[in-house]
Parts: structure tokens; C-alpha cells; sequence
């Protein structure tokens, strides 16, 4: 969600998110994501947990075929295109400063027939722009780390969901205020951890609605 920029020599681990681009291969497509570190800071490059994400959406564990997908802080985009590649209608947010390079990823990676609109959304604003209630399924990948979006955050995935809808969250659990969102969240919403990654240390977890009364 912050974009907040790096110096460019920080650390030896992060130079591969120094790159102008990152390349993959997900549903039979070679993929090419712009990366602008520099500029953008985090929410610029593609994180493990996006990589690992997009891996369990291909391996078809959710149906996403004429699904009402939205995804947040989503950076690069590699997730939201990903998901229609799989046939969603796809709407891929993020904060107006992240947009350009978002927009410009969906255009390089997908075609016009493949459904996807690139929307501005910081979490608890302007909510009423989106329909309530009106998604099959949310997505976001490493979006759990500034404490003080916390609540807002929660707020929007409660805004966002149905009875119906599923919560898909990647993430890596670095500190204790990862786990108590997630304690928070559970207040909300019925949680339920579906994936470890174990290379990659990436936890993916599945949450519904409380009121739903429904097992994942």
C-alpha cells in the first residue's frame, strides 16, 4: 500500500528488485513486468508472495472463469493478470502514484478481450465507488506489513465482501504485528491458513465472511 522508495544499495538480497523488468511464465504466457524500484519503492517490484499467489490461483484450487475478482495494493499487477488469464473480470487496484506502471504492465501482458480495469483504491476511501458486496473473490499478495493500514484495510475487505465472497491473502510473517492482523481479521472474518510455501517462507490464507456460516 506505501509507497515508500529504497536506496538503491541497501541490501545485496534486494538487487533483483533493482531491475527494470521481471519476467515469468504463468497459463502457457511468457510475462514481462515493468519494475520501478527507484521510483516507487515497494510498490513496484514483485514480491515472493505474488509469485506464490499466482502458482496456487493457476493450479486451478479456486474456480475464477466469469469471476468477479478484485485485487489490492497490487504493484506490478502480476496477480490481477494472472487471474484473467484465467478467465476473471479483474479489476487491479492501487494508490494513483502506482498506476501508470500498473497500467502499463496490463496493457504489455494482456489482450483487449481479456477483462481487466486498473483502478485507483487507497483502503477506507472512497469505497462507495466499488459495488458492496459485489465480488467472488479479493486478492492480495504481501499487503500485510504497515501496521497503521491495518484497520482500514480490514474495513475494505469488509466493504468488498459478500456472504459469499473469498479473501485470498499471501504474505510472509516477519513480526508479531503480521500475526496480530491476522488476530484481527479473525474477529471478522473465518480464517483459515491453505498453503505454506516453504522455499519462499509465504503463507497463503483463505478468510470469509463470519456471518456466512459456510466452511472454506
Amino acid at each position: 500500500m506505501a509507497l515508500v522508495p529504497y536506496v538503491h544499495d541497501s541490501l545485496p538480497v534486494l538487487s533483483k528488485f533493482h531491475n527494470s523488468s521481471a519476467e515469468f511464465r504463468f497459463v502457457d504466457r511468457d510475462l514481462r513486468l515493468a519494475q520501478d524500484w527507484k521510483k516507487l519503492g515497494v510498490a513496484a517490484v514483485v514480491w515472493d508472495a505474488a509469485v506464490v499467489m499466482s502458482l496456487y490461483l493457476e493450479l486451478g484450487s479456486i474456480e475464477l472463469k466469469g469471476k468477479r475478482v478484485i485485487e489490492l495494493g497490487a504493484g506490478t499487477g502480476l496477480v490481477g493478470i494472472v487471474a484473467a488469464l484465467l478467465g476473471a473480470h479483474v479489476t487491479i487496484t492501487d494508490r494513483e502514484p502506482a498506476l501508470d506502471l500498473l497500467s502499463a504492465n496490463v496493457k504489455t501482458n494482456l489482450t483487449p478481450d481479456q477483462s481487466v480495469v486498473v483502478s485507483e483504491l487507497s483502503w477506507g476511501m472512497g469505497l462507495e465507488h466499488y459495488p458492496a458486496g459485489g465480488f467472488d473473490l479479493v486478492l492480495g499478495a504481501d499487503i500485510i506489513y504497515l501496521e497503521d493500514t491495518f484497520q482500514s484495510l480490514i474495513q475494505t475487505l469488509e466493504y468488498l465482501s459478500s456472504d459469499a465472497t473469498v479473501v485470498l491473502l499471501a504474505c510472509k510473517i516477519r513480526y508479531e504485528r503480521d500475526t496480530n492482523f491476522l488476530s484481527m481479521l479473525k474477529h471478522r472474518f473465518i480464517v483459515q491458513e491453505v498453503h505454506y510455501d516453504r522455499e519462499r517462507d509465504i503463507h497463503l490464507y483463505k478468510a470469509c465472511k463470519l456471518s456466512s456460516g459456510r466452511d472454506l
